[in-house]
């Protein structure tokens, strides 16, 4: 048996564990949701910010209006304020995460296309849905444990991702015990990914819990200029990610930070000079990629120059289309896999619209997919953010982002809101079911691709 078919039969018996009553009696009792947020609020994340979010399956939608910008609540996120504290004086010593044989990726398009085939349309639409591990349940705040209520709620939802935040992970036997279970409770495995950025932005390493090799920042990294340091960088995260049931990181952060006042970004990009930012952030994700995790370059089209963070309101980026094609975009042209987007507005890409990136035709379908040529899998910020909920509904978002060209919805403000509208949007023509297969055939592959199915 393999190393990637024993961790399938793993996670399966895990699952079959924790069901019948194997979680630590102190685990909490989860039941059915989908709130991507598990916290009632305004704004979400794009896995990177732990801000409040939005109400779960039936929680109330995004409010209307065009507000381009929003002040940041009294109290800031632990990203933009710096989710690190003082460890206690326990912590654990630092330590490196055992060595794994390097990771040898296999595709089968036949297999791909054989399941895509033997989907109902309900599956198709519940792989486009990447959720918070909080949605599993609507009576905690924060998912630590699986039990038959998560089960329900993805027999229900069978999505195509989870992703774990930092009041998810505890302890390195409770996350691995987690992912194996929710990978394991589902017919087709989901991506599991966290935001393992390095710095500031790290679920596991910021965790004293897991005494981890800390970075200071990815832009600490990247001031050397040497693609080893980076790549080393990805080697030891992809390392421990991968041997706590991860196989996905939203990392690299591929921005290029050339505005000073920029709130949001900073020192979780690599370099101001978007030559170094793009090899940097190239060469950390050919070290996930050699422990099987998948790179997800962000925040496609580049968030590093804007004034505003879109956890709060709608973000602008002034650049031209010859600017960012030579800055901005160099880095994304580095990726391979995963590219996910910014809700950001760039009304000089598309004649003065406002319409948030994410949602935007022409910055998803035309510049990405059209002109930088890009064919993998495209993930949308987390649509619970303030960028998206003070303009549009759940269902609008969902079904405005499938249009614009995204392959995964991550963490909706309302699951169930968001997708029966992707439902009835197919059912109204609105949505072809073609163009589903065309995101779930990228799904698929890209799963294929790292055994992951």
């Amino acid at each position: 048996m393999t190393g990637r078919a024993f961790f399938r039969f793993l996670c399966a018996a895990l699952a079959a564990l924790m069901l019948t009553g194997c979680a630590p009696s102190d685990s909490p009792v989860i039941g059915t949701a989908a709130n991507t947020d598990g916290i009632t609020g305004t704004t979400g994340t794009d896995g990177e910010a732990e801000t409040t979010g939005a109400t779960g399956a039936t929680g109330a939608t995004g409010a209307t209006g065009a507000e381009t910008t929003a002040a940041p609540p009294a109290t800031a996120s632990p990203e933009t304020a710096s989710p690190e504290t003082e460890p206690p004086e326990t912590e654990p010593p630092e330590t490196d995460p055992p060595e794994t044989e390097p990771f040898l990726p296999s595709v089968g398009p036949d297999t791909v296309e054989e399941l895509l085939a033997s989907m109902t349309l309900h599956e198709k639409i519940c792989q486009l849905f990447f959720i918070r591990a909080d949605a599993l349940d609507a009576g905690q705040s924060h998912v630590t444990s699986f039990t038959g209520a998560a089960s329900e709620t993805l027999a229900k939802f069978p999505v195509g991702g989870v992703i774990m935040m930092g009041e998810n992970i505890k302890t390195p036997e409770q996350i691995t015990a987690l992912n194996a279970a929710i990978s394991g409770a589902l017919g087709i495995a989901p991506f599991i990914s966290t935001d393992e950025e390095g710095g500031r932005v790290a679920r596991l390493a910021n965790n004293p819990a897991f005494g981890l090799k800390k970075y200071k920042s990815a832009a600490d990294v990247g001031a050397s200029g040497d693609e080893a340091d980076a790549l080393e960088m990805g080697r030891t995260i992809g390392g421990y990610l991968s041997l706590y049931g991860f196989n996905m990181d939203f990392a690299p952060d591929a921005d290029v930070n050339t505005n000073p006042d920029n709130p949001v970004i900073g020192d979780r990009s690599f370099s101001p000079d978007a030559k170094i930012a793009a090899r940097m952030a190239g060469a950390m994700a050919d070290g996930l990629r050699e422990h099987g995790v998948i790179p997800t370059f962000k925040h496609f089209p580049g968030h590093g120059d804007t004034a505003e963070d879109s956890h709060y309101g709608l973000a602008v980026s002034y650049k031209t289309h010859d600017e960012m094609l030579s800055c901005e975009w160099l880095p994304f042209m580095r990726a391979e896999d995963c590219i996910m987007t910014a809700h950001i507005s760039v009304p000089n890409l598309t004649d003065g619209d406002m319409t948030p990136a994410s949602l935007s035709h022409t910055v998803i379908t035309d510049i990405l997919r059209g002109e930088l040529g890009f064919s993998g899998v495209v993930i949308t910020d987390a649509l619970e953010m303030g960028a998206i909920t003070k303009m549009y509904g759940p269902g609008d978002a969902a079904v405005g982002a499938i249009l614009a060209g995204c392959d995964m919805l991550l963490s909706p403000a309302d699951l169930d809101e968001a997708l029966a509208a992707v439902e009835d949007a197919v059912r109204d023509g609105t949505l072809t079911e073609s163009r589903l297969d065309e995101s779930v055939r990228r799904i698929l592959t890209l799963k294929a691709k790292y055994g992951i199915i």
